[in-house]
């Protein structure tokens, strides 16, 4: 089956370079009408120009596309409302949200400064809420939607040097989990990418034969399939360099134990048994939580 996006109108933030410049293209050439948005700063989130978004905006028409530029900040509510009626005003609806607009601020959380904190989390997650909220509407309306969230390893397993990005990072995975509950009656599908790519906020950190390897457009294929009308719900795709793999957070079986005064040490001593992860499962929501330790205690108790 050819993913067709013909008909489709599609944001993508971060896309005057790297990932997210490779995401607007590849939509479009597959028949999308893509808005570029992109702040047109730097990797750390300083200056900005609309030059940026312009060029890939160049790019998609010299190939037979539509595209519109913007350089709103995600940061920036107001901004985010305008960039979508934008898109609405021009060609009717939004069908795609692509959240890729991220900055780095790295350094040790002991050296850290609050301040680079606040601004990375600003960026990455406050920015994808911006975005879903302004597009969550219109989608509402027409019962329609696919939204990807951008997600990292670093979010995933950690990363040392990138508190502030781990942190926000894995905060979309959770907004991801609960759009995607949220929006299910509407057809909305909400997912989360863990790409692994060569961009300016890579530069230095590997070496160049590896560099080669990760190519932004190897990570293309899992957001189209994120974004399509095939798309599945609530999935977290990782890929790099060609390859595919689904993250999970997952649910152990673990032990009743009660609440006993000397259940800290039985807790202590039989943790390997609470970690072991035979039989583990992904839950359907957070509910299930709660739902399997009632479970347990019930059983306990008969």
């Amino acid at each position: 089956m050819e993913l067709d996006f013909k008909g489709r109108v599609a944001i993508v933030t971060g896309a005057g370079g790297g990932l997210g410049r490779a995401h607007a293209l590849a939509l479009a050439a597959r028949g999308a009408r893509v808005l570029v948005n992109d702040l047109g700063g730097g990797v750390h989130g300083e200056g900005g120009a609309l030059s940026a978004a312009q060029a890939v905006v160049e790019e998609i028409r010299a190939a037979g596309g539509e595209a519109l530029a913007n350089g709103a900040s995600v940061t920036d509510f107001a901004a985010v409302q305008a960039m979508v009626q934008q898109a609405v005003d021009a060609w009717g609806r939004v069908d795609v949200l692509v959240n890729n607009a991220g900055i780095l601020r790295d350094k040790s959380f002991a050296k850290m400064d609050m301040q680079d904190f606040r601004a990375v989390v600003d960026v990455h997650l406050m920015g994808a809420a911006h975005c879903c909220k302004a597009v969550w509407p219109h989608m509402v309306a027409q019962q329609y939607g696919r939204i990807v969230m951008t997600t990292s390893s670093t979010g995933l397993y950690g990363n040392f040097g990138q508190s502030n990005y781990g942190a926000a990072k894995l905060a979309l995975v959770g907004l991801m989990q609960t759009l995607a509950l949220e929006g299910a009656k509407y057809h909305i599908h909400v997912n989360a990418l863990a790409p692994t790519a060569a961009t300016r906020m890579t530069e230095g950190l590997m070496p160049q034969e590896v560099l080669d390897m990760l190519q932004p457009e190897a990570v293309v294929p899992a957001m189209l399939v994120l974004a399509h009308e095939s798309a599945p719900t609530r999935t977290t795709l990782c890929a790099g360099a060609g390859s595919f793999e689904a993250a999970h957070i997952t649910l152990t079986q673990g032990l009743f134990l009660g609440a006993a005064a000397d259940t800290p040490e039985q807790l202590a001593a039989r943790l390997a048994e609470v970690t072991a992860r035979a039989g583990e499962t992904v839950p359907a929501s957070g509910a299930a939580q709660g739902a399997l330790e009632v479970q347990k205690a019930v059983a306990a108790r008969a």
